[in-house]
């Protein structure tokens, strides 16, 4: 027996009861769930020489949003500017230190302001030893930002002593004594949990000999033991990104053979590269005038690269150019 007055769904029907006025949508089925809040605050401190530099500039790599030398007090107003959707900053980095000044020691009672407003951060405090540090300024001949009339040694002094407390209460502390630039940019990208995260960029320029070497380029590939279209009637106003061209270029003996043991020498340099931290290689590919060969022979360079799960682009800096 069913039952009247909309008291609820007939027996055996199955579908869900009504829980809005009708004609006025469900909000689930309307309102996209949030997303997660990813947005992350790094305050980055420590020993004046022990690497805020180096950490700053691979957190940049890593598209973080970097600021250095930041007076404490810019700190709140810089933490609002990130947003936890959209295109704003979710990942901001800023560089704090005796650097500042007499603002410097408003850093403490700022934190606890932040942490106060519901703005989380993290603290990376990074420190070396006595000699190291007084090693790294006799190198570069800086003097301490806190050594004033005194030695190396005051200021590193003076400076322990003021970052005593903000060393207390950092989340993460690293050492970087026995760390080169490159072991500490490798364990920050570690640290961070984005390994690996910023891939080699291989770009491949097409050039021609006769209108010189590309600049930047890392490695020279010369292609003129093929053949030369310009020399076939047909072919000499197109370029090596024309069919007949690309064509006439690959089936030659020897192009194809060429391209695959190029390429097979290129893996173990690139993991080297993503291992030294060298994010962007350029490999130029150069014929006479940088139209028809070196064009069709980068081209097919790129697609084999590409296969091989490398991230390429080419470029063709001489076509057009006579």
């Amino acid at each position: 027996m069913s039952t009247s007055g909309g008291q609820g769904p007939a027996e055996g029907d199955e579908r869900a009861p009504q829980t809005v006025p009708e004609g006025i949508p469900l909000l689930e089925a309307e309102t996209p769930p949030p997303g997660a809040d990813r947005r992350e605050l790094l305050i980055i401190t420590g020993m004046s020489g022990a690497g805020r530099t180096r950490v700053a500039n691979t957190l940049e790599d890593m598209d973080w949003f970097v600021v250095d030398n930041l007076p404490p007090r810019m700190l709140e107003p810089l933490a609002r500017m990130m947003t936890a959707s959209g295109g704003g900053v979710q990942r901001l980095a800023a560089v704090v230190d005796v650097r500042s000044g007499e603002f410097f020691a408003e850093l403490l009672s700022i934190l606890d302001e932040l942490r106060g407003h519901g703005l989380e951060y993290r603290i990376l405090f990074l420190e070396a030893d006595d000699a190291e540090l007084v090693r790294r300024y006799e190198q570069v001949r800086r003097t301490h930002p806190l050594q004033g009339d005194g030695r190396i040694l005051d200021g590193i002094a003076q400076e322990r002593e003021l970052l005593a407390e903000l060393r207390r209460r950092a989340d993460s502390i690293i050492d970087t004594t026995k760390f080169s630039p490159y072991d500490l940019a490798r364990h920050i990208r570690q640290r961070v949990g984005e390994a690996g995260a910023q891939p080699v960029q291989i770009t491949l320029v097409s050039f021609g000999f006769k209108h010189g070497l590309p600049l930047d380029a890392d490695h020279v590939v010369d292609v003129r033991f093929l053949s030369n279209p310009y020399w076939v009637t047909e072919l000499r106003h197109l370029s090596g990104k024309d069919e007949a061209v690309n064509r006439y270029v690959l089936d030659q003996p020897g192009a194809r053979e060429f391209i695959d043991r190029y390429v097979d020498t290129l893996e173990p340099v690139i993991a080297g590269y993503e291992r030294e931290l060298k994010n962007n290689v350029t490999i130029a590919v150069g014929c006479t005038g940088g139209r028809h060969r070196s064009v069709a022979v980068s081209e097919a360079m790129g697609e084999e690269l590409r296969d091989r799960g490398l991230q390429v682009r080419t470029l063709h800096r001489d076509v057009g150019r006579e």
